[in-house]
């Protein structure tokens, strides 16, 4: 089961105490939010791609969207998304619990910087009903991220 991956990949970090579960569904940016008590767009959603035969992973704002001219600047080609069945196969995790830790060998993670106005987000812990706070920087570590991207709209800005 993904979660117990999760679990054992923050537990060498010392930071499986602080993934939380629920009883309820956290799978949508919705649900997550409501388990979680805070704002939709403060869930950083794990969104799965396929570029030149390799998943990726794009982590972004509960309330940003893939902006396709602005994906296909960056990785010169159309967004594709991965089917549920790609999704589990190719990166480890089912949908509704996908999250950019403990994902399989040659996965690469891109943070959106539609995350980068919140001091925490909560991503998911490889299932449908987990998930952990944590800093952007917590993030970035814990993600081991390639780099900052620039894909989404739709998302509130700060300045």
């Amino acid at each position: 089961m993904a979660i117990e991956q999760v679990k054992a990949y923050f537990k060498a970090y010392g930071m499986d105490h602080k993934i939380q579960e629920f009883d309820e569904s956290s799978a949508t940016v919705e649900l997550a939010a409501k388990a979680l008590h805070c704002e939709p767009q403060r869930i950083a959603k794990t969104l799965s791609f396929l570029v030149e035969g390799q998943a990726i992973l794009i982590v972004a704002a509960g309330d940003a969207k893939i902006d396709n001219p602005k994906y296909k600047a960056q990785f010169e080609k159309k967004a594709k998304m991965l089917s549920s069945d790609e999704v589990e196969t190719l990166v480890g995790h089912a949908v509704g619990g996908v999250c950019p830790f403990a994902v399989k060998e040659g996965v690469k993670v891109y943070l959106d910087v539609s995350l980068k106005r919140f001091t925490t987000v909560f991503p998911a812990c490889g299932s449908s009903n987990s998930a952990i706070e944590l800093t952007i920087p917590q993030l970035e570590e814990y993600s081991n991220y390639e780099q900052w991207i620039d894909v989404c709209k739709g998302y509130e800005k700060t300045e």
